[in-house]
């Protein structure tokens, strides 16, 4: 049940407006002596670390296309720059909502002969979740995190592989168009 939760968090990854990234870095490191990549090696059997079977493919194949794009090459681990991992998890949210549904004067006659008003209100609470990726970048040589990016929406259900496949790439594409990172104009 765990791992339909962190699929769905992928998932969630739509192409819509709804997208929140971010990204943060070392801004002490040059990014320009970056040149080769390579995964970093699962430690552990814990399975909600990261996504298994196609959905972990199609994350990896994403990212290994964007940083292609970006002219990183991929390597063996003992010789690459940086080491890529990625995260997943779901957070669940509540939103409530309360709104007048009318508003006015009701008239009425009682022993004192006079009207009055009334206001009815209606609360509605909602529960969703949030699923969000992150994509690290480590120093292979120092093995400090260098530059982080996330990428998080609201989970909803797809259901094509095609669909699926079109979801992660825009949801990657998106947390690494600030990789490498731009000096700050001075």
């Amino acid at each position: 049940m765990k791992k339909l939760f962190v699929a769905a968090a992928v998932l969630a990854l739509s192409a819509c407006s709804t997208l929140k990234t971010n990204t943060d870095f070392d801004p002490a490191v040059s990014f320009d002596q970056y040149k080769t990549y390579s995964w970093v090696e699962k430690k552990n059997q814990d399975a909600s670390y990261h996504l298994d079977g196609l959905m972990d493919q199609r994350v990896r194949d994403a990212v290994n296309n964007e940083l292609g794009q970006k002219g990183l090459t991929k390597a063996d681990i003992t010789e690459a720059d940086l080491l890529v991992n990625y995260l997943t998890k779901v957070d669940k949210k509540i939103n409530v909502d309360t709104f007048n549904t009318s508003f006015g004067y009701y008239p009425y006659y009682g022993r004192r002969g006079w009207g009055g008003a009334g206001m009815n209100t209606q609360t509605t609470v909602r529960e969703y979740e949030v699923g969000t990726l992150i994509v690290d970048l480590i120093d292979n040589k120092t093995g400090n995190l260098v530059w982080r990016g996330s990428v998080a929406d609201t989970i909803r259900n797809k259901n094509t592989p095609e669909e699926r496949v079109q979801i992660i790439n825009s949801a990657i594409s998106q947390v690494m168009l600030n990789y490498p990172p731009q000096p700050e104009p001075k």
